[in-house]
């Protein structure tokens, strides 16, 4: 497939309430964060995160390329706001899963809507994944404190949930929604109290929002549509 004809892809079939709100996010962060005067890095780190958050919940896999420019960003202010745990986070992590789940979604796309196909966890590996996600917070925020990074134990809760998420994002999993709405509450939490120290950036609070706010829409259309399509692993028995 082409640049042309994939970039064509990417752009076609959007609904008027995407459009709006893909639209309205990013006026919202723009407007504010020149405002407050907030920094380049900061505004670039905010725009690009929402726009690949609303186009993964859309199910599209340009989200990757918005996330890769994300990720290197976020690094560094978080490293100035002494958040070691998400510097890590987005460059040991995010940076290398970004490629993979670029691979893996690029063979899962409905060919008709140019969108990811969805699916969902079956209630042992619900239970499975609370009990994982439990346990790797507590171990992860004790080396966080032992680093001396602020709010360890949030810090923590912050990273462990947003590397499952990702690994279930990955996988095209609808559950990836309901640990992304607790991420971006605990996010929210963290840059409203790093908001007066140096490392302190608006934009990102508000990019922070904007995730809370569209993981709650993406969870809605997600759960909807995980019933109704058929996943491409079903159908060629793969």
């Amino acid at each position: 497939m082409s640049v042309k004809t994939a970039l064509k892809n990417e752009v076609t079939g959007w609904k008027k309430w995407q459009v709006l709100w893909m639209v309205f996010a990013n006026v919202v962060i723009l407007g504010i964060s020149l405002y407050q005067r907030d920094t380049l890095i900061g505004i670039l780190a905010s725009l690009t995160g929402v726009i690949c958050v609303i186009l993964c919940g859309m199910g599209r896999i340009s989200n990757y390329f918005f996330g890769t420019i994300n990720v290197i960003l976020y690094a560094y202010i978080a490293w100035k706001a002494k958040y070691y745990g998400d510097v890590m986070l987005n460059l040991l992590y995010y940076f290398p899963t970004n490629i993979i789940g670029w691979i893996a979604w690029s063979r899962n796309i409905n060919s008709e809507t140019n969108t990811v196909y969805k699916k969902r966890m079956s209630i042992k590996q619900d239970i499975l994944l609370v009990f994982i996600s439990a346990l790797g917070v507590v171990a992860y925020g004790y080396i966080l404190k032992l680093l001396g990074g602020n709010l360890p134990l949030v810090d923590s809760m912050s990273t462990v949930l947003s590397v499952i998420a990702q690994i279930l994002m990955i996988k095209r999993y609808m559950e990836q929604w309901i640990i992304w709405i607790v991420v971006d509450v605990v996010s929210v939490i963290m840059w409203i109290v790093a908001l007066p120290t140096e490392g302190g950036s608006i934009a990102v609070l508000l990019m922070w929002s904007v995730f809370l706010a569209n993981a709650i829409i993406m969870f809605i259309k997600w759960l909807k549509e995980s019933g109704q399509q058929p996943d491409k692993e079903k159908r060629t028995g793969q």
